[in-house]
Parts: C-alpha cells; sequence; structure tokens
C-alpha cells in the first residue's frame, strides 16, 4: 500500500463530495467516530452529519494547498493532514484551514476514526 497515494486519493474524494454532496460523507464515519469542528466534538455519523449539513452555507470550494501523511498504529491505519483554503461563495474571500484525519481499515476499506478541523486565522 502506498500510503501516499491513499491519502491524496481520500482527500480528493472528501473535498469533492463536501463540496458537491456534504450528506454522503456520512459514509465515510462509523459509531466510535469523531469530528472536533472548531472546538466542538461530536461523536457517531448522525451527529457528525448534523453539523456538516448545519454549516451556515450552501455551497463551498475547497482548494488543497498541503497533503501529509503518516502510517499510524499496527493495522495500516494512517493520520492525514490537509492545509488549504475555502471559498463559500463567489464573492467571498477565501478562508484558510487546516484539517487532520485519522483513518483506520476496517471491511477492507478505510473510514474516518477521527477528524479534526479549524479555521486559520490572522
Amino acid at each position: 500500500m502506498d500510503a501516499d497515494a491513499v491519502a491524496k486519493a481520500f482527500v480528493e474524494h472528501y473535498y469533492r463530495t463536501f463540496d458537491t454532496n456534504r450528506p454522503a460523507l456520512v459514509s465515510l464515519y462509523q459509531d466510535g467516530s469523531m469530528l472536533t469542528f472548531e472546538g466542538q466534538q461530536f461523536l457517531g455519523p448522525a451527529a457528525i452529519a448534523g453539523k456538516l449539513s448545519s454549516l451556515p452555507f450552501a455551497q463551498c470550494h475547497h482548494d488543497i494547498n498541503t497533503v501529509d501523511c503518516q502510517p499510524s498504529g499496527p493495522s495500516g491505519g494512517m493520520l492525514v493532514f490537509v492545509s488549504g483554503s475555502l471559498r463559500t461563495g463567489p464573492e467571498d474571500h477565501p478562508l484558510k484551514f487546516s484539517q487532520m484525519f485519522q483513518l483506520l481499515q476496517g471491511g477492507g476499506n478505510f473510514y474516518v476514526q477521527n477528524d479534526m478541523f479549524r479555521l486559520n486565522y490572522g
């Protein structure tokens, strides 16, 4: 398994789905998955999907600047760190963000165990 290739494929899939069909992201999470979004924690797919669908913008476009990954744990997991910018409308200024995912293997596929998101101000 080429960890960099898996991480880049995951990142492309995640942000494409976020930008075009946000409710479909729920399939990437399992019961024990946790999202920390700007300091607020959400546990499980329903709570995570609820948070993502409640964000105060209908459209979004992510531009990814960097993707870094490392192996994580003995069962083939990985940490993926992403930095980039996002726009919530054509007139809006881009907002810089960072996001970290811990991906674990289950059923032959990867799922998101942990997801941490922060806007980068300043």
